[in-house]
């Protein structure tokens, strides 16, 4: 069974704010990519443990988030956007859509280090659907028949999970601790607005991890049915609310689709 993880640096255990640990400036840049990679391996060791013939991890962060000579050698690794973006290479060849390292939506309280594609934004939605990073690519798993079997990252990224694709396996590594109702704020405060979480120990999410991914793949295999997600019917629209950022007012885009989830999210990419 081949299983694609995307990933992310926000949502690992021990990642404590965003300017100094997933930036290429940052102090702890380069730890940063460790923890996630080492989440990542625990995926993986999981997922083979359960008996996957193939992993492909998507390194899903801006900057850079696998340290190519820490990943496990069973698997291997995709870095740079496709043409088209959407999505990211995933295709029927695989069996099952999974997360590490991600983190929730924009607007999403008791979350940690909180955007959605970057602190600009508001909200997104899809048919009135709001969704986060998470989302867009369970969405694109869902147009190509795939389900979304595990999701790993903070506490409240966890519940957004359950929410949006109701059976797919937790693993919640750290909560963050402030609200939002933030809305009005500009960019860069927003930025620096959701910066306090509790963490799990980088070795205690790693072996949770582990265990989550095993349990994903065998409930993929005895109950894949109990995978699903939420019904949308076409047209697709997709509308995003955006802040103030610098000189930039607050704006909003729309893109419309008539039968297509992954090539409506292609047209913004165009744009």
């Amino acid at each position: 069974m081949k299983i694609m993880i995307m990933t992310d640096m926000e949502g690992c255990a021990g990642i404590l704010n965003h300017d100094d640990w997933v930036t290429p400036e940052g102090r702890y840049y380069e730890k940063g990519q460790r923890f996630l990679t080492g989440e990542v391996n625990a995926a993986v060791a999981g997922f083979f443990e359960a008996g996957a013939t193939e992993v492909v991890i998507i390194d899903g962060h801006g900057y850079g988030g696998i340290d190519p000579e820490l990943l496990d050698e069973r698997a291997s690794l995709s870095r740079g956007a496709p043409k088209p973006v959407w999505p990211w290479g995933l295709d029927k060849t695989f069996a099952g859509m999974a997360f590490v390292g991600q983190h929730a939506k924009a607007g999403t309280p008791y979350s940690h280090i909180t955007h959605t594609g970057w602190f600009n934004c508001i909200d997104t939605t899809v048919n009135g659907i709001s969704i986060g990073e998470y989302g867009n690519m369970a969405l694109c798993a869902m147009e190509l028949g795939i389900p979304t079997i595990l999701a790993c990252g903070e506490q409240a990224l966890a519940a957004e999970a359950a929410a949006l694709t109701p059976g797919v396996v937790t693993v919640s590594v750290k909560h963050g601790t402030l609200p939002d109702g933030l809305d009005a704020l500009d960019c860069d405060s927003y930025r620096n607005a959701k910066l306090s979480a509790v963490h799990l120990s980088p070795l205690k999410a790693r072996k949770m991890i582990k265990e989550g991914a095993f349990n994903a793949l065998l409930k993929l295999k005895h109950e894949p049915k109990a995978f699903s997600y939420p019904k949308l019917t076409p047209p697709y629209v997709l509308e995003i609310k955006l802040r103030a950022d610098g000189d930039k007012p607050a704006y909003s885009r729309r893109y419309e689709h008539p039968d297509s989830i992954i090539w409506l999210l292609n047209l913004q990419c165009e744009a």
